[in-house]
């Protein structure tokens, strides 16, 4: 041969291996997957209805199992759109960190919200209700009691809404089957798109397709064949016999041949007809997805709860289903503490929540309302007498509840409790 036409020789020779070895690995990853997609269920689906006369196909269909559908091909399969190099699950600060500082309302005169303590009367009919209710409770104490007195706690829950948007991005797909694909322009920014505010105060979520991000791919579960593997039979087509469990006898003493699979121990996948792959629950057979960027809008209620307490010993996890009598009421974009109330602690709550709250979100998310409301609720701690003791119990909330830590009159099941 001539000289010259050596190197052009071995050059060939050098790509001819090379994609030789390139073929041969794709080859391996693919025989891999399809060989060891799941070999528990060759082993566990296909004895799963063992034993003669349990009828066959009753085990769980592995092929059956829940799937969301399309999901995206790996994030590095996919291409860099400008202004959406950072997806996954961080939020996406907003273009501008929301509206301006909230100015002081003029001072309000001063009022004063005290509510007196509740009758007697009262008292003794929400405490008879009460102690009627309780199997145990002798209703003595009930009848003799002496009121001596009756003092009014006045205690206020301090309540900050934030209602806010934000804002993640993610790749997302779906089948493609010959649909518009809008891959053209120029992407606009995450929070330029707009998305229609549900209603305030309530949590929300929704998903939106960003313009211009859209683009086809080969079906990264199937290798663009719009098939995969069948899980229950591994890809042979045929399954152990459920009613011999794969002998090929019914009754060994008889040797009775099994009429299902006349005596092979095998039948045909039920799953996948014999065939021994099923449709791509990605792509639906279809071999290719449609990929596109998603917008997932979060609106999230922050809720931030204070109880002013003036060291009563009331138990005051009991208010959380309490309702009480609402003496302001406050809606704004951004609301300003409140700075005028008679009593300070709950302007020293209302200063620390808008604060934390207004730091807090500011920066990660759109602040699209704030609600503060205070409200007063009635407790009254009544002392009474009994048997030449003193006692006490709690009326509390717009619903008269009671509350006692001890009742002086139990049976003994309740005592020992």
């Amino acid at each position: 041969m001539h000289l010259y036409g050596k190197p052009l020789l071995i050059g060939m020779y050098h790509e001819i291996v090379t994609l030789r070895c390139c073929f041969l690995t794709l080859k391996t990853k693919v025989d891999s997957s399809l060989a060891t997609m799941d070999k528990t269920h060759l082993l566990s689906d296909q004895d799963g209805a063992s034993g003669p006369g349990r009828s066959y196909g009753t085990c769980t269909d592995p092929n059956m199992e829940a799937n969301d559908g399309a999901t995206a091909p790996p994030a590095d399969m996919m291409p860099v759109v400008p202004g959406y190099e950072n997806l996954g699950p961080n939020v996406i600060p907003p273009s501008h960190f929301g509206s301006s500082q909230p100015q002081a309302p003029p001072r309000a005169p001063e009022r004063r919200f005290d509510i007196p303590a509740i009758s007697e009367e009262l008292a003794q009919e929400a405490f008879t209700e009460y102690v009627s209710s309780k199997c145990c409770y002798s209703s003595k104490p009930v009848k003799e009691m002496v009121f001596t007195d009756l003092q009014s706690l006045n205690t206020y829950r301090y309540r900050l809404e934030t209602f806010t948007e934000s804002r993640t991005t993610e790749w997302d797909s779906e089948p493609y089957n010959g649909q518009v694909v809008d891959g053209f322009g120029v992407a606009p920014e995450p929070w330029s798109i707009p998305v229609p505010v549900p209603s305030l105060f309530k949590n929300c979520k929704k998903s939106v397709r960003v313009p211009h991000t859209s683009t086809v791919k080969g079906c990264h579960s199937c290798l663009n064949l719009g098939r995969s593997a069948c899980r229950k039979c591994v890809n042979s087509g045929r399954t152990r016999c459920g009613h011999c469990c794969g002998t090929g006898w019914i009754s060994s003493s008889e040797r009775r041949r099994c009429g299902l699979c006349s005596g092979s121990g095998m039948v045909r996948c039920h799953s996948c007809g014999g065939v021994g792959s099923i449709t791509c629950k990605t792509c639906k057979g279809h071999g290719k997805l449609l990929c596109f960027i998603k917008l997932i809008v979060t609106w999230k209620n922050n809720i931030h709860v204070s109880v002013i307490d003036k060291g009563s010993g009331f138990p005051l996890k009991l208010l959380n289903q309490i309702t009480g009598e609402k003496l302001l009421t406050d809606m704004a974009p951004m609301v300003y503490p409140v700075v005028s109330f008679p009593d300070h602690s709950v302007n020293a709550a209302s200063e620390s929540a808008v604060r934390e709250h207004q730091a807090q979100f500011c920066t990660t998310c759109r602040i699209l309302q704030q609600r503060q409301t205070i409200e007063l609720i009635p407790i009254t701690q009544v002392y009474y007498a009994w048997k030449e003791k003193t006692h006490t119990f709690y009326v509390y909330g717009t619903e008269h509840k009671v509350y006692t830590k001890d009742y002086p009159a139990t049976c003994c099941c309740c005592s020992i409790l």
